[in-house]
């Protein structure tokens, strides 16, 4: 059942959106008007057709209830970007490029926020079904270099309730003890392969030569899994159409800002738009912190590409175009480290956004040809979406501010930032109750209107260019800290 917070927090976003629409003018005549209104209602008709015409059942439960909070908020999109532009008269150009950034920023939030709690709902009504026989699981924990984490991270993975665990840590020509360390757990059954450096991709297609399970899932040498992971994780496969499960991923050392930020940024950015997508069961990203695939889908995908930096949203969507469902479970709790410094934040950012443009080129056919399915009506231009319009979006905004207060616009900017400052609070408090977080973390929302927000979105802007570019690039790794464990909740 909804929590009362939740209630009065929905409550108080239609609060401040009815406060909009009440101050609408009755008679639009701006062009501006005409085309931002317009972008948002096709927008918002195209993924509420999406939805609606996706005919797949998921748990006995039909989708229709999505589909109906979308065309709600398709309702909503057109006025609010509406009364923006006509409360404060803007010049036309500059308030037409606003209301399309405007517009593409919050509906992927109102797309996702729906739909995450629709899934959340789907899976307290989940009826707990065990194996008659549990499936055969081997876990795989690629290795180079984590002398600081491992010895952790297997004690994590030895104490995770499963019957039937194999482990094989994988040393990719580590230049420290990470070998040594990794056999001292050999008398408790972790097998230990050793392999010259050769990155991630190869060190996985080699653990899987000495894989025995039916299921392999892959644990980062950083990550901490709780004690129910594996076992949340796996029940998932019940069903024969799941062809692979995503953890619910947290960051572990919440020390500084830069930390704090990004433990917002799981849960409101990764995790909701993860459980979005869950309800289709097209989950576009199992991550290589804890994720888990039907060996035989690994292996007719032909196992891990050396062709990107992040295999793991590679191996995806190769996964996903076999047609296959790719589902998600908050209750495979994984604990990771996230960069301290804002150099190594920097350098895990720019191997991912390169190594997502990356598969999207690399997989461009999935956005363009209808055999795709779901993939193709929704995930893929989803994921263009939050990729390459949300951080333009982000620089338009910030063109638009500055034009803003040449033109003498001061009153108009602070009533818009409050207004939206006071928006992201909200959807971050929703977010965070979604995921059953500290609330406290909802204090680092106004970074995500400006501030750590914008240093995302020129970062995913720098790397596009340097793939479009094709500038050399290559895994570049962060600093291990080796944070103590002693916030996990072992569940």
């Amino acid at each position: 059942m909804m929590q009362k917070g939740t209630i009065l927090t929905v409550i108080l976003i239609l609060c401040l959106f009815a406060t909009l629409l009440w101050a609408l003018p009755t008679q639009p005549t701006s062009l501006s008007f005409v085309i931002g209104a317009g972008v948002a209602f096709i927008l918002s008709l195209y993924y509420i057709f999406a939805v609606a015409t996706e005919r797949r059942r998921i748990k006995g439960r039909a989708i229709w209830i999505p589909a109906i909070s979308l065309s709600f908020l398709g309702l909503l999109l057109p006025p609010f970007f509406a009364a923006i532009l006509y409360l404060h008269g803007m010049f036309s150009l500059i308030g037409w490029l606003l209301m399309i950034a405007l517009t593409f920023t919050f509906f992927l939030n109102f797309f996702s926020i729906p739909l995450a709690f629709y899934r959340k709902y789907q899976e307290t009504k989940d009826v707990e079904l065990a194996f008659e026989h549990p499936p055969s699981v081997t876990v795989l924990v690629p290795a180079y270099n984590e002398e600081k984490v491992l010895r952790r991270t297997l004690e994590c993975i030895l104490e995770a309730s499963y019957p039937n665990k194999e482990i094989i840590v994988i040393d990719d020509g580590s230049t420290d003890r990470t070998y040594q360390i990794a056999l001292d757990f050999s008398d408790q059954g972790v097998k230990v392969v050793h392999r010259p450096n050769g990155g991630k991709s190869a060190a996985l297609n080699f653990g899987l030569l000495f894989a025995r399970g039916e299921i392999i899932t892959i644990i980062d040498a950083d990550s901490l899994i709780g004690k129910n992971a594996l076992v949340e994780m796996i029940r998932h496969f019940r069903d024969p159409e799941v062809a692979a499960t995503a953890g619910n991923i947290k960051v572990l050392n919440r020390k500084n800002l830069l930390t704090n930020c990004q433990a917002v940024e799981y849960i409101v950015s990764i995790n909701i738009f993860r459980k979005a997508l869950d309800v289709f069961g097209k989950i576009p990203v199992v991550p290589g912190s804890l994720g888990a695939y039907r060996r035989n889908v690994l292996e007719g995908s032909g196992f891990y590409d050396p062709d990107t930096l992040v295999e793991d949203f590679d191996v995806t969507i190769k996964t996903l175009k076999t047609g296959s469902v790719v589902q998600a479970s908050s209750s495979a709790l994984c604990y990771t480290e996230a960069p301290e410094t804002l150099s190594d934040f920097i350098k895990q950012r720019l191997r991912w956004y390169r190594g997502n443009f990356q598969v999207m080129w690399k997989h461009h056919d999935a956005g363009l040809n209808t055999r795709f399915g779901f993939l193709q009506r929704l995930t893929y231009p989803y994921m263009l979406l939050s990729m390459l319009f949300m951080p333009m979006a982000g620089l338009v905004i910030i063109t638009s501010i500055i034009l803003a207060i040449f033109s003498g616009m001061g009153i108009w900017l602070l009533y818009m930032f409050l207004f939206f400052l006071a928006l992201q609070f909200l959807l971050t408090i929703l977010a965070i109750q979604l995921d059953e977080e500290d609330m406290k973390l909802a204090l680092y929302s106004p970074l995500f209107v400006v501030g750590y927000k914008h240093l995302c979105d020129f970062l995913m802007i720098k790397s596009l260019f340097d793939v479009l570019l094709r500038r050399q690039m290559k895994w570049e790794r962060v600093k291990r800290i080796g944070s103590t464990a002693h916030q996990i909740q072992r569940q």
